[in-house]
């Protein structure tokens, strides 16, 4: 493996070896529309070069099909995470709150957690808490108001992230899911009901992304004071 220029060059792919320098991470690897041996040898790379290694969208064939070469890969499978800790790290003080609308979010609000959690953040999970039933979440404010970050994940009409936003001084990050009924167009109808959201310190990331959520978190999370 020959390293120059901030890349390693493997021929089908340039592993950019200075992504830890330029943002506290290395690349982290998008799994869809890679084949397997591409992915294994990548994999393979992040490790030798000592860094953490998170895979994101990994489904379990192929996690099955990289655990035999690579024996130290873990994986969550709802989340659909494999990952591998370098080294251990220190956590920063603030905690990072994920809030899921429905049980059919979890999968994307596990991949927010994931992330945060290979990221070395602290992480609490409030699920199921949605606008249907607002008893749920209203009875869980303290939790709401102690962590320094809330990542809000919801299908149908995405209107959760706005009430947590109203009810705290954090910044909000707003993940639209995929769930939801013929007009919810796989995301659409969230995405734009969190786009104009009325509440404001609400950002907003693309449907089912919870791994861009959890890195932007962990960004603020671990911003100096």
């Amino acid at each position: 493996m020959s390293v120059k220029k901030g890349f390693c060059d493997l021929g089908f792919a340039k592993l950019d070896t200075d992504r830890k320098k330029r943002k506290g991470f290395a690349e982290v690897i998008y799994c869809p529309g890679k084949n397997k041996e591409h992915l294994e040898k990548i994999a393979k790379n992040i490790i030798k070069l000592k860094d953490d290694l998170l895979l994101t969208k990994l489904d379990k064939a192929t996690f099955s099909f990289l655990k035999k070469t690579i024996p130290v890969l873990k994986y969550n499978p709802l989340a659909k995470i494999g990952y591998f800790l370098a080294r251990a790290k220190e956590s920063p003080k603030g905690r990072v709150l994920v809030v899921s609308a429905g049980t059919s979010d979890i999968s994307i609000a596990e991949e927010a957690a994931q992330t945060l959690q290979v990221m070395g953040n602290r992480v609490d999970k409030l699920y199921d808490v949605g606008v249907a039933g607002v008893h749920r979440l209203m009875s869980n404010t303290d939790k709401l108001k102690k962590a320094k970050v809330i990542i809000v994940v919801a299908g149908m009409e995405g209107a959760l992230a706005s009430l947590v936003s109203g009810l705290v001084k954090s910044p909000v990050i707003a993940v639209p899911t995929s769930c939801g009924y013929g007009s919810s167009f796989s995301g659409l109808a969230a995405l734009l009901s969190m786009l104009n959201g009325c509440s404001p310190g609400v950002t907003v990331v693309n449907i089912d992304n919870g791994f861009g959520a959890g890195y932007f978190a962990s960004l603020i999370n671990n911003a100096p004071r």
